[in-house]
């Protein structure tokens, strides 16, 4: 689980501390306005050195080699309905999905589950009565959590209800009284690994929770964006328990989709997804998938075969990204800590994988500090983006991205983050 700061309570701040600091902050601020920066830290981007680990892709086919055993001719049509056999088996242990039950498509893993949502509108899932079409539908949204789950969710005309993440995950004691009570709620997002952005991965007991728990929609769907499974930050890797089997013991085995992606495992643009579930529900994505597509890019798939060449190369191209990326993430800690634990403006997340760190500042003050690192040249992720509809009741969180700007780059951000906070902080509680 990740480590944090204690949560900001106005209680516990250093208010004659706060008022030194923000003496120095107010100068500092001043320079840094000045000082024509331009610096962005608000997504999740690999960096250039992240994109380099993978430049072998590119040439990773020699000439005439386009066929495997399993579906002959790759520059053809067909052969491959649910993808690749080789880079099924290299990845089903990673995403923690049997082979059979693993389907591999294009780039995106987010447009499969946009997919998923959208078809449901139009055909009855396994165990439902009928398509979603012309009724109320309602997805509970764990937050903070991913914005592009909750835009998926606003484009399709699904309304979306904040339950509150935990460090164990989902407050599963209001998860299960509302899928107990209420049929419109069909679905629940999860990043249960590395969690965006809060870097939580769930608990063994909060995934026999999500498996047994009684809903009142036959057809309740567990979208379980498995996004950070293979991305670690340290030596010490967070369990993630199978969801699918959790819920095959729970009697429920057409609960869960599975989703995955290479996206920041090779490129952004070129990389492979994977959508894992029941036999039933592979089967209904697969009937409603060719509908789509004739097949996906069978070419780039055995291009991210040839170029790993089995699940250990995987494991060990991953190592390479967390050699990047760990000293980012220790220079956001180090940073946080040296600047504002002592003051008790601010709590952080400390997570051992994925992509972002979760900022919680004094309540009502997160939109501010956004507002003044944007006039000294530092690009942060709007506050409120972590919560559906973009607003974060309490305007305290904030998602930190590391990973693109080169280490000096992120320090100054940093530089400027904190002063923010501290300003911020001080207007709230000092000036009031």
């Amino acid at each position: 689980m990740p480590r944090s700061a204690d949560v900001p309570t106005t209680d516990h701040i250093d208010r004659e501390g706060l008022a030194a600091a923000r003496e120095s902050a107010r100068r500092r601020y001043e320079d840094f306005a000045s000082s024509g920066l331009k610096l962005d830290i608000t997504r999740g981007k690999p960096c250039t050195a992240q994109l380099d680990l993978a430049e072998g892709l590119l040439a990773s086919l020699a000439p005439g080699d386009h066929r495997t055993e399993a579906e002959g001719d790759v520059r053809n049509y067909g052969g491959a309905a649910k993808g690749v056999l080789t880079l099924r088996e290299m990845f089903a242990p990673l995403v923690d999905v049997p082979v059979d039950q693993l389907v591999a498509r294009d780039n995106s893993s987010l447009s499969l589950m946009h997919f998923c949502v959208a078809s449901s509108f139009f055909h009855a899932l396994p165990g439902g009565e009928r398509p979603w079409a012309g009724e109320e539908v309602v997805f509970l949204a764990p937050s903070p959590g991913y914005d592009r789950h909750f835009s998926v969710c606003e484009e399709l005309g699904v309304q979306l209800r904040t339950v509150a993440m935990t460090p164990e995950g989902p407050d599963m004691d209001e998860v299960e009284r509302l899928v107990a009570e209420d049929p419109r709620i069909k679905g629940i997002w999860c990043v249960p690994k590395y969690s965006n952005p809060t870097g939580v991965t769930f608990s063994d007991e909060v995934v026999r929770r999500l498996a047994q728990m009684p809903t009142a929609a036959p057809d309740f769907r567990i979208y379980w964006d498995n996004a950070y499974a293979v991305h670690h930050l340290t030596g010490e890797h967070d369990h993630l328990a199978s969801i699918l089997d959790a819920c095959e013991e729970a009697g429920h085995a057409d609960r869960p989709f599975v989703f995955a992606s290479t996206s920041k495992v090779t490129f952004a643009g070129g990389g492979v997804s994977f959508f894992g579930a029941s036999p039933a529900n592979v089967a209904w994505f697969l009937a409603r998938d060719s509908m789509r597509s004739i097949g996906p890019d069978k070419i780039n798939q055995l291009r991210h075969v040839r170029f790993f060449g089995d699940t250990a190369g995987v494991e060990a191209h991953m190592e390479a990204h967390r050699a990047i990326l760990e000293p980012k993430f220790e220079a956001v800690g180090k940073a946080l800590a040296t600047d504002l634990a002592a003051l008790g403006v601010a709590s952080w997340s400390e997570p051992r994988g994925g992509y972002f760190v979760s900022l919680d500042v004094v309540p009502g003050t997160a939109r501010r500090v956004v507002e003044l690192a944007k006039e000294a040249g530092v690009a942060l992720t709007p506050a409120g983006a972590t919560f559906p509809g973009g607003d974060d009741p309490e305007d305290r969180n904030i998602r930190i991205a590391p990973s693109f700007p080169t280490t000096d780059e992120l320090e100054k951000a940093l530089e400027v983050l904190t002063t923010c906070v501290i300003l911020a902080a001080g207007e709230r509680l000092l000036d009031a």
